[in-house]
């Protein structure tokens, strides 16, 4: 009668351990995985995406002196000047390849956006797609103040774009992914949190500002790859262009890139926008006396006549407090949201004006070029012309590229230091000077430094000069 209830047992036991074994282990493979749920959002992202991402390759060629004087180095300008000297034999050209990334911004035309630096020296663009079909791609426009640039490929299928995101309302840790081909690996993905806003870059020849910090490293080849949200949508442009990063990497907000890329591909540069006012600083003692609230702002020095500014009805001695909803506490304030500004924006300006506050809408617009001529006599002393073949037998000039000074100022700082009329201008700054257009964009586009240095030519000799301009 004890033995029952243990037989009864038993077979309970038998019975449980037969259906295990006809049930099989308990991991079921796939089935189970999938319902771990491994497909994570960032899966999905980069999924939906990377169809959209492409590899960009170009290649230029650099010509190398491996002559008896090739160890002292020679600018490329000189070398059309010297190229007699040198042994055909030591001229060597050697092809060069750069790798950088890219994202499809509108499949339907074709339009691809990427870093300026990805592309700066190229002669032959190649574009490959996810599936490894390639094309020749050409540039519409390219920025190198703000480091991007628009690629145009033609395709007879549309092609995968990705999803516009917004980078106003970015957070601080939220999670990023960053696509691209670093080193040249197809399809790298990385991810990290964005580890901080509105940073400012210091490369050799410029500032960048407003970057997206992230933890994720940025190396070369991610360079003009998107920036993603965990939605998948582009959030910035990752960029390589500092180089003592390491283990951080920077990005380009894509609402700043916005007005960049429609002046790109509408005009194939960036139209600044036009404000015409100069500022300076103001130290505490003049905004005390001036009761400025918070003994903070930028004082208008000038106003250009016929500008936006004069038409808005600001004048000399005004104070700025702020642009749109920016305070404006140095001039340095005042340029990078005056950069950060659209040709036609308007914009809300804060003024301190008889010892009260007042705000001035203040319409922009593009600077005119028909004005650059005269700015350029009252910058620089000079008037320059095209180099004709009237002007070349005239000055006895070899070249056929530059523009010719036709009339210098007699006190202007040129002529102090012995330009004269003859000499050819063949770059501002880093812009090249082919003709009076090149000239004139020239000097709206760098009107506002503080100084500017020419590439001067006279015979065979090339010159390079800094002109102050404040």
């Amino acid at each position: 009668m004890h033995r029952q209830p243990k037989v009864k047992l038993r077979l309970r036991l038998m019975a449980l351990a037969l259906s295990i074994c006809v049930a099989g282990p308990i991991y079921a493979g796939p089935s189970f995985a999938h319902e771990l749920n491994r497909e994570t959002a960032v899966v999905k992202a980069v999924r939906a995406v990377s169809p959209a991402v492409v590899n960009i390759s170009s290649a230029y060629e650099v010509r190398k002196r491996t002559g008896p004087f090739s160890g002292f180095g020679m600018n490329p300008f000189f070398e059309e000047f010297f190229s007699d000297f040198f042994d055909p034999r030591f001229n060597r050209r050697q092809k060069q390849t750069s790798l950088g990334s890219g994202v499809i911004i509108d499949g339907k035309k074709g339009l691809i956006l990427t870093n300026a630096h990805v592309i700066q020296k190229t002669g032959t663009i190649k574009v490959m797609l996810e599936n490894e079909l390639e094309f020749e791609a050409r540039i519409v426009g390219a920025d190198p103040d703000s480091d991007l640039a628009v690629l145009k490929i033609d395709s007879e299928k549309a092609l995968p774009a990705i999803n516009m995101g917004s980078s106003t309302d970015l957070m601080i840790g939220e999670t990023v992914i960053a696509i691209g081909n670093p080193f040249g690996f197809s399809h790298t993905v990385t991810t990290g949190v964005i580890s901080a806003l509105d940073r400012s870059i210091r490369t050799e020849d410029r500032v960048f500002h407003n970057f997206i910090q992230i933890d994720a490293s940025i190396n070369p080849g991610n360079s003009g790859g998107p920036l993603l949200n965990i939605n998948g949508e582009l959030i910035g442009i990752n960029t390589a262009i500092y180089a003592k990063a390491q283990g951080i990497g920077f990005a380009i907000p894509i609402d700043k890139a916005r007005k960049i890329i429609s002046d790109l591909i509408q005009y194939g540069e960036v139209k600044q926008a036009w404000i015409g006012i100069t500022v300076q600083d103001m130290d505490e003692k003049l905004a005390g006396y001036l009761k400025v609230p918070g003994n903070k702002g930028v004082i208008i020095k000038s106003v250009e006549t016929d500008s936006p500014a004069e038409q808005a009805g600001l004048k000399e001695s005004d104070i700025i407090l702020s642009l749109g909803d920016k305070k404006v506490n140095s001039v340095s304030d005042f340029e990078l949201v005056a950069k950060g500004l659209a040709a036609g924006d308007t914009i809300q300006t804060g003024l301190w004006r008889n010892g009260k506050m007042e705000t001035v809408a203040v319409a922009t617009r593009v600077f005119p070029l028909e004005m650059a001529e005269a700015l350029a006599f009252k910058l620089l002393g000079i008037q320059v012309e095209d180099i004709t073949r009237e002007v070349r037998q005239k000055y006895r000039i070899a070249t056929r590229e530059g523009v010719v000074i036709a009339k210098i100022k007699k006190n202007a700082y040129l002529a102090r230091i012995g330009a004269e009329p003859g000499d050819v201008i063949r770059q501002i700054d880093d812009y090249a000077i082919q003709n009076t257009e090149d000239f004139k964009k020239a000097i709206a586009k760098f009107r506002q430094k503080n100084s500017l240095v020419l590439l001067l030519q006279r015979g065979d000799q090339g010159y390079y000069i800094t002109v102050n301009l404040s």
